[in-house]
């Protein structure tokens, strides 16, 4: 009887061991297919197989089999060169998410109304770890062109956004975020000091306003409001951007269109109560 009940247990635990690797297994797998998607998203453009597999430090083999699959599935889409880039299934993904979303749609809608009380481009932004991701973009009507368009990320400390968009945390989250995420901006005028950008984010957020002028693009400012949740966290922003010489003529005008707007948004969600 103890003897069976070892070999029983034995089994049982053989059982148990596969079981646990095929489970390791399969999120390993999933992680990979991820990492490759992640990479691409990040990368912007569509790229080799070997290029990934040395971006991700997986085995080139590995590489090729997860690739092959999400092709097949239509997740990824392979072009003649042999590079492969973001497939339409992702996109169907993303549109349905969309429009589960409640807030995208308000913010849409508002985004637009205010680019065309303000005639300028209009930005909808949110955070994305390190980075402000552009959600959403109306362009204005004139010739000023904005070089981040939908899906761009950039370092939380280049601009007005990014600010806001950890106005709401701890002082001391802010610093520990600031000092490892903080990097030079290729005008050279981003802020950089960890002290200085969480002081400045928690008075921004208290202003409900922010503004930045030349950090990320030469000649090019944002003004922005933070759109915050019932519990006051910033979720996202509204912006507005425009030629820096804009802002300096006549900077009230700005700065009260665009907190009137994010103010808006609150409102149809219902998150006034923080205020």
């Amino acid at each position: 009887m103890d003897a069976k009940t070892s070999d029983m247990k034995a089994t049982g635990g053989l059982a148990n061991t596969e079981s646990t690797a095929t489970r390791r297994s399969r999120v390993s797998g999933i992680d990979r297919a991820l990492q490759v998607i992640d990479y691409l998203y990040e990368t912007g453009s569509p790229t080799g197989v070997y290029a990934i597999a040395k971006a991700i430090g997986a085995p080139l083999s590995t590489v090729y089999v997860i690739v092959d699959d999400l092709v097949e599935k239509n997740m990824l889409s392979r072009n003649s060169d042999s590079s492969v880039w973001l497939g339409a299934r992702l996109y169907h993904y993303g549109l349905a998410y969309a429009r589960s979303l409640d807030f995208l749609n308000v913010a849409n809608h508002e985004m637009h109304n205010l680019s065309r009380i303000s005639g300028e481009t209009v930005q909808v932004c949110g955070r994305d770890g390190d980075h402000m991701l552009v959600l959403a973009m109306a362009d204005g009507p004139g010739h000023f062109q904005v070089t981040s368009r939908v899906g761009t990320r950039v370092p939380l400390n280049w601009t007005a956004s990014g600010r806001l968009l950890v106005g709401h945390l701890s002082e001391k989250e802010r610093l520990d975020l600031f000092e490892h995420c903080a990097k030079s901006s290729p005008t050279g005028r981003a802020v950089i000091d960890p002290a200085v950008l969480s002081a400045s984010a928690k008075q921004a957020l208290d202003a409900r306003i922010s503004i930045q002028a030349g950090e990320s693009d030469y000649a090019v400012a944002c003004v922005a409001s933070p759109i915050c949740d019932d519990k006051g966290a910033c979720i996202a922003t509204i912006s507005i951007v425009l030629p820096e010489q804009k802002v300096s003529d006549n900077p009230e005008r700005y700065t009260a269109e665009v907190k009137a707007s994010a103010e808006r948004i609150e409102t149809v969600m219902g998150w006034r109560s923080h205020s």
